[in-house]
């Protein structure tokens, strides 16, 4: 499964070079985009990574626009996040990109193994999750599910 991940993000990152953002800033967009106004902290958590690595690519993505921060009210000393109007366009554009993906790597199947595997994959996924973030993970699992985010969303 690990290998078959590997080959999906390195399809998906070919594929994307078009947005001129990384596979890990998609991630964040993405991320960020059901979850406005969590702290940074707390997206690291989601997203799986180290603060340290968050605040460094959250510097760079707010230098150049996407993101801001803004003052938590109940926490001086925490920031919060929140997309800018300049990063909502690109959301649909990696939407795209990740439809693309997913056309692409499931071309192999039919119409119902294709909805077989997406099914199983949402129930190991459903298992081994050790948390739920506050919106579904539209961002990671909407390659796998080929649905639109307000699809995921109103499913739950």
């Amino acid at each position: 499964m690990h290998d078959v991940a590997r080959l999906y993000g390195r399809r998906f990152d070919r594929n994307g070079r078009r947005l001129g953002l990384t596979r890990a800033q998609c991630r964040t967009l993405g991320y960020l985009a059901r979850n406005e106004g969590i702290n940074q902290a707390g997206l690291a958590d989601l997203l799986e990574i180290r603060p340290m690595t968050l605040v460094r690519q959250i510097d760079r993505m707010q230098e150049a626009g996407w993101i801001e921060r803004r003052p938590d009210p109940s926490d001086r000393r925490a920031r919060r996040l929140f997309l800018t109007d300049k990063a909502r366009p690109v959301l649909g554009r990696i939407w795209d990109v990740s439809s693309e993906t997913q056309d692409q790597v499931l071309a192999s199947l039919s119409p119902d193994e294709a909805e077989q595997l997406i099914d199983l994959l949402r129930r190991v996924h459903g298992a081994m999750a050790d948390r739920t973030p506050a919106r579904p993970l539209a961002a990671t699992l909407r390659p796998l599910m080929g649905k639109s985010p307000a699809v995921v969303e109103g499913s739950r």
